[in-house]
């Protein structure tokens, strides 16, 4: 199989699809590799690198999406993007489409095959593509949220830590899977008092149990996410749906209730937010004010630290990369039911019922695709 990997080109996005490394177990197994020049500079991985393990260099997207049976990529297809994949190509990418209906319908038009890293689940039903950037993304949201907290940029002027004598910043982690863990972890280092609340009560018996005092649980009923939104001095949403629009967890009049100051740092904004405020926002452009609460709203978070979201992300798409490409889309996906639920468009259907009921579009079942296939 021909893979192609061409250049990120959505704002501030420095990660790449294909390490070199990838790349050379591609090439090993019999396939050819072309990268576009200057794809993986952002994430320190010059073309020559990739030239050494044998992948081609090309010169422009356009010749990677004319010349590659898959294309590998980090981010959804931006609109110039998807006017250049045809009916028959793999796509092989986050999508993140239940937001997103613009994006959604250009898929389905192209008659493109699209799996996508944040439906493909594990046998014990964890999400392996989307864990390695929900912990990058959850270590950098108290780093963020400190940033935002400073009053330079309009936050309340808080130290995470305190100083003796002051005490520090009271963090609300929503959510305690993947990105909460590791924010609450990041954010409990730094010195914050932390309190991370959870619907699963099994959940917060494990982090109890692991992490003992280093921060606290709470139920996160809507009373118990208010209360603990009014005392906070930064919030992170951190929850997540596979693959369906984030639920609105903190409304735009609780905001008023919020200290003037405090900072929301919204993780879950690629599947549309899980605070009423969110909007998107770009790394030279990260954060915004709405009633006096600052909004810090970067989609791809893991982008601004890329060599280290790249090699991770490298490391868990490269087996399904591999089978993809060793057997084709229709084998791998009819032999690994973990694959097949990462199948979100095939021919101008869709196949992801959490898309679907986001977006009021008919779907088809995947199963009976590939069978048909």
């Amino acid at each position: 199989m021909k893979i192609g990997c061409p250049s990120e080109i959505k704002p501030q996005e420095f990660r790449v699809g294909l390490t070199p490394n990838a790349a050379q177990e591609a090439i090993s197994h019999g396939h050819e590799v072309i990268v576009q020049s200057g794809a993986g500079a952002g994430a320190g991985f010059e073309d020559e690198a990739y030239s050494a393990v044998g992948a081609g260099i090309v010169d422009s997207a356009e010749q990677v999406f004319a010349e590659a049976e898959m294309i590998v990529k980090v981010k959804e297809p931006q609109a110039g993007e998807r006017k250049m994949l045809r009916e028959g190509q793999l796509l092989f990418t986050y999508l993140h489409l239940a937001p997103d209906p613009e994006q959604t319908r250009d898929l389905l038009a192209s008659g493109c095959t699209a799996i996508a890293y944040e439906t493909v689940t594990d046998g014990r039903g964890g999400l392996p593509l989307l864990a390695p950037m929900s912990e990058v993304a959850g270590k950098l949201a108290p780093q963020v949220g400190a940033w935002t907290l400073q009053k330079a940029n309009g936050g309340r002027g808080v130290l995470m830590g305190g100083v003796p004598g002051v005490g520090p910043a009271k963090v609300a982690v929503i959510g305690g899977g993947v990105v909460g863990t590791h924010a609450a972890r990041v954010a409990a280092g730094m010195g914050a008092d932390v309190t991370v609340l959870d619907r699963s009560l099994p959940r917060m018996r494990y982090l109890d149990d692991v992490f003992g005092g280093t921060f606290k649980t709470m139920y996160a009923s809507a009373g118990n996410t208010a209360e603990i939104a009014r005392e906070a001095d930064m919030v992170i949403g951190a929850v997540l749906i596979p693959g369906a629009a984030a639920p609105k967890l903190i409304s735009r009049a609780q905001l008023s209730e919020m200290k003037p100051g405090a900072a929301l740092v919204d993780v879950a904004i690629d599947q549309g937010g899980c605070f009423e405020t969110s909007k998107a926002t770009t790394h030279a452009d990260p954060i915004y004010e709405v009633d006096g609460i600052m909004h810090y709203c970067v989609a791809n978070m893991p982008g601004a630290v890329a060599r280290t979201s790249t090699i991770a992300l490298g490391n868990a798409t490269m087996p399904f990369m591999l089978a993809l490409a060793d057997k084709g889309w229709k084998r791998a996906c009819a032999e690994d039911e973990n694959l097949l639920n990462g199948l979100n468009v095939h021919a101008g259907k869709l196949t992801y019922g959490a898309v679907g009921q986001a977006l009021g579009i008919e779907v088809a079942a995947p199963s009976t695709l590939v069978s048909a296939a």
